[in-house]
């Protein structure tokens, strides 16, 4: 676009940057056109936006760290987040909320809840008796669920990445582990509207490592297939993916780099938070043993405690074969401290490594692979940084090393905005085609009556697979119902899922997914009875973000008909007439000829005799002819040919043969929309109701947010001011412009206020905080008045000489330019001196009578009177500079001044002509200006007369 801004240089570029390069954004600076990412992991989360001028960034938290922690802080006047709640679990365990993607999409009876309230039994978990959801209820009237808790958390990243990019930002790609089924993708959609954040995609995270991974890499993609294989073990699961990397052909942009997911594994228990809460119980174990009197694992605040030292300890253990943990003051004030080898830690956590092998069986298996088809192992997730993890995986796989060349914290966040580039409007990147995957199968049931050998009627049950296994998505899906005549439902549910173990299946939940009763279907065959059912077609779409939708049901009939001939239309007697007009072979007027039959067409023939009125455009106009034959013979379903006149008379009033008009049967299509009932059977949704009301619910917290920070800036603003203003009482430059009396009613209104902050301010109203800092800063409105403007007096009064000095020398110069050579008017001259007069009679009445005035009272010698003056003069000067820079210099008088000295012929030297001689002679150390040495003339800078004697 025209309005679009640049693209910045490559080289203004760091090199990490160049695979990722935006070719061009598409709208105007002015508008908002940032996009983001967000990778919200069980423990972290990840930010990243692009901008223009931005190819690609992780945005910095407020403590300059890259990644995020993913928590919640809620007390009744007070909201936190990331590090701040962070702080908060370990002194309000109560309030402070993590963990909680693990709640999404999950009814009360599931064992995920169950399992959550093992691990964090300080938070109340009860039932949403709506939708038989988990809520967390806080207070007998504050109560919030897991979709609210993810919408803060989303709220808060956007204000992230909006200060970060420095503008608003609406769109984000937002990742999700590929194990979610409906119900929770429907759940993270919900907490994104919740946050007013309009969902570009939900990208499965090992979707976005592998696209990370693959942009990275794009010129090693080529038409042979590579299969890697992502194992990712984070803090909350684990899952295995193979992807394969090879170059297709596309219609659009020819060919281009794709990833196509193969298989996908996975184990949602296994990662680094299970085997820091049997570090956390450890510990516990032992600490109760070095205090017999003492349990540690009833105070909630120790245990939280716990559980920060036996995070810290996992990482330290990675490197290092022991280590101890201290904690000080656990509990009752008592020190803790004990040595912890990786020994110790591996035995702990034996079982879950044996679990390490399983999600790569399951990828394996899904994608009907075995290992030596796979190239390259690469490690993803902060988990994998445990060697006995690394070694396990190693044996299992087989492979020699595992690849750890890929960022294993931010390879997803990165990923995911590259795909929100991909999808946003305003950018446009390299092609990277990315085909993802369907990890449950689905599959469209119902039952409907069949008659038997003996004429006896049962039900049959039938299942159609509407979405196989690794089925990738986007795609759309029609299933056809033909023996239905009358009203019916149907069930979409999960199709084969033997692959889950019994554990997995209880987590994943109900495995019907929806009821569809469609109304209408009989009305529909009654009203169109004479025509032939081809059956109840509906539409299933399965989106970007892997969830599944009904678009619509249809009943679809269809009949046969005779496609009559009509007369003949308008156009094409329009074209007959231009046919005849413009040299066509039609008869004249004079032959008495019918008009009205249809034209028949035939190869053109020799030119006419006579020729059109328009003779020399006969290229043009049988076109245009042919091109109303042409239509006026497609209204009628006939083939048009092109007729030329003959040569003879006779031939141009021959007769026409009339055309026969054959009756073509053609299939006419009739779709009836049916009207359509949905029951969702796993997870209940919101109704639109209720989504409202969590908006408003998060909004007015935000609005909270906001005046509490409002108020803590004025309440610091009116701190300082305090605190300020009294040390500057006692500097010298105050003390200089202020009399006694004065400093001591500044001083007692200061002391005043200090006194109102310790006592009231802290229940103070912000605006009551801020009236009282306008009140203080009027009270000291002069004093500083005084000091600011005697500090800027000596810069700018040496700059107002200065220009003075220059203008003078500047006036000076240009009056012993010679008349001949002169540029400048008498009118411009005067102006200029009479300014430079005025300046300098302004300046010492000025001075003069502010030396009158006492440092205590108000100056009249003013630094913006004082700019105004140096604006002003300066605006003469530069305007008679700008005349002698573009003025052309006048042509010079040729002089024969030849003298004939002894018979010779002698010219004058060209050196004499056009010189100014020097009014009184020549003088050693004076210039042609008369000023003192080359010192002075050199501080003429630009203004020096030497230019008017160029000139």
């Amino acid at each position: 676009a025209e309005s679009s801004p640049a693209v910045p240089s490559m080289a203004r570029l760091p090199g990490w940057a160049l695979p990722w390069l935006l070719l061009f954004w598409l709208l105007p600076a002015a508008e908002p056109v940032a996009v983001m990412s967000v990778d919200v992991g069980s423990e972290s989360m990840k930010i990243a936006i692009v901008k223009p001028g931005v190819p690609m960034e992780i945005v910095l938290n407020k403590e300059s760290r890259r990644k995020t922690p993913v928590a919640v802080s809620l007390k009744e006047n007070e909201r936190l987040f990331g590090d701040s709640a962070l702080g908060m679990s370990i002194r309000t365990p109560r309030v402070a909320f993590r963990y909680f993607q693990d709640l999404l999409g999950k009814r009360i009876d599931n064992p995920h809840v169950a399992l959550y309230r093992s691990r964090f039994p300080e938070h109340e978990l009860v039932k949403d008796e709506t939708r038989q959801t988990v809520i967390f209820k806080l207070s007998p009237t504050i109560q919030y669920s897991p979709e609210e808790m993810l919408g803060m958390v989303l709220n808060y990243s956007r204000g992230l990445a909006e200060e970060f990019a420095e503008q608003p930002i609406k769109d984000a790609v937002i990742t999700v582990p590929a194990y979610f089924n409906q119900a929770e993708r429907r759940a993270v959609l919900h907490a994104a509207r919740m946050a007013d954040l309009k969902v570009l995609q939900l990208i499965n995270d090992n979707t976005a490592v592998a696209l990370n991974y693959g942009v990275f890499r794009r010129k090693d993609i080529n038409a042979t297939a590579q299969n890697i294989m992502f194992y990712d073990m984070g803090a909350g699961s684990t899952v295995c993916t193979i992807v394969t990397y090879q170059t297709v052909k596309t219609k659009d942009s020819g060919t281009q780099p794709q990833l196509q997911i193969q298989g996908i594994g996975f184990d949602r228990t296994l990662g680094g938070l299970e085997m820091e809460l049997r570090l956390r119980d450890y510990l516990a174990k032992l600490f109760n043993e070095q205090h017999p009197s003492k349990d540690v694992r009833k105070n909630p605040r120790a245990m939280a405690k716990l559980l920060k030292e036996a995070n810290r300890l996992k990482t330290v253990l990675s490197a290092n074969a022991d280590h101890v943990a201290q904690i000080e003051g656990l509990l009752d004030d008592i020190d803790f401290k004990a040595k912890v080898s990786r020994q110790e830690f591996e035995d702990l956590c034996s079982d879950l490594f044996k679990r390490v092998p399983g999600p790569v069986q399951q990828a394996l298996s899904s994608a009907e692979m075995n290992m030596d088809g796979i190239d390259q192992v690469i490690l993803v997730g902060g988990a994998t940084r445990v060697p006995k993890v690394q070694e396990v995986l190693l044996k299992a796989v087989g492979k020699e090393e595992l690849g750890k060349n890929i960022n294993a914290d931010e390879a997803a966040a990165m990923g995911a905005v590259y795909q929100a580039a991909a999808l946003s409007k305003a950018f446009k990147v390299k092609p990277f085609i990315v085909r993802d995957a369907a990890v449950f199968p689905i599959q469209v049931e119902f039952t409907r009556e069949v008659e038997e050998e003996d004429k006896s009627k049962s039900l049959k049950h039938n299942k159609r697979i509407l979405f196989q296994r690794m089925a990738p998505y986007p795609q759309r899906k029609v299933i056809t119902f033909n023996r239905y005549t009358d009203d019916f439902e149907f069930y979409v549910n999960y199709g084969d899922l033997t692959f889950l173990n019994q554990d997995d299946l209880r987590v994943f939940g109900s495995l019907n997914l929806t009821t569809v009763r469609l109304k209408g279907v009989g009305d529909s065959f009654k009203k169109h009875s004479d025509y032939e059912s081809k059956g109840i077609k509906a539409h299933f779409n399965m989106d970007d973000s892997g969830v599944l939708s009904l678009d619509r049901v249809e009943s679809v009939f269809e009949t046969l008909v005779e496609d009559k001939l009509e007369e003949e239309s308008t156009l094409t007697k329009l074209g007959n007439t231009i046919s005849s007009l413009f040299g066509g072979g039609g008869p004249t007027p004079e032959t008495g000829e019918n008009l009205t039959d249809s034209v028949q067409v035939s190869p053109r023939a020799t030119a006419p005799e006579r020729k059109p009125f328009f003779a020399e455009s006969e290229d043009l106009f049988p076109c245009l002819r042919t091109y109303f034959v042409l239509q006026g013979s497609k209204e009628n379903r006939e083939t048009a040919k092109e007729e030329e006149p003959s040569k003879s008379s006779s031939d141009s009033t021959a007769t026409k043969t009339e055309e026969e008009k054959i009756k073509v049967p053609k299939k006419q299509k009739l779709v009836h929309e049916i009207t359509m009932e949905l029951d969702v059977n796993d997870v209940p949704d919101l109704v639109e109701d209720e989504l409202k009301s969590s908006m408003k619910k998060l909004q007015d917290l935000t609005i909270r947010d906001l005046e509490k920070q409002e108020r803590e800036k004025s309440a610091n603003s009116l701190e300082s001011f305090i605190f300020e203003t009294q040390d500057k009482l006692y500097q010298e430059e105050y003390q200089f412009v202020s009399t006694e009396e004065q400093r001591e009613e500044i001083s007692k209104k200061l002391n005043e206020a200090s006194s109102w902050m310790e006592e009231e301010g802290y229940a103070a109203a912000t605006k009551e905080l801020k009236d009282k800092l306008s009140e203080l800063k009027k009270l000291c409105r002069n004093l500083f008045f005084r000091v600011e403007e005697r500090r800027k007096w000596p810069e700018r009064l040496a700059a107002l000489e200065s220009l003075l000095n220059h203008s003078t020398i500047f006036l000076r110069g240009a009056r012993m330019i010679p008349e001949s050579d002169q540029i400048f008017t008498e009118v411009e001259l005067s102006t200029l001196e009479k300014a430079i007069n005025e300046t300098t009679i302004w300046k010492n009445e000025t001075l003069a009578e502010q030396n009158k005035l006492t440092p205590t009272e108000k100056p009249v010698l003013l630094s913006k009177d004082i700019e105004f003056k140096i604006a002003a003069l300066d605006r003469e000067v530069q305007y008679l500079l700008n005349k002698a820079k573009f003025a052309k210099p006048k042509p010079k008088r040729e002089k024969n001044a030849t003298k004939t000295d002894s018979g010779k012929n002698t010219t004058a030297a060209p050196e004499t002509e056009n010189t100014i001689p020097p009014t009184e002679g020549k003088q050693e150390g004076k210039n042609v200006c008369g000023l003192d040495g080359p010192q002075e003339e050199k501080s003429l800078g630009a203004l020096g007369c030497t230019v008017f004697l160029t000139l």
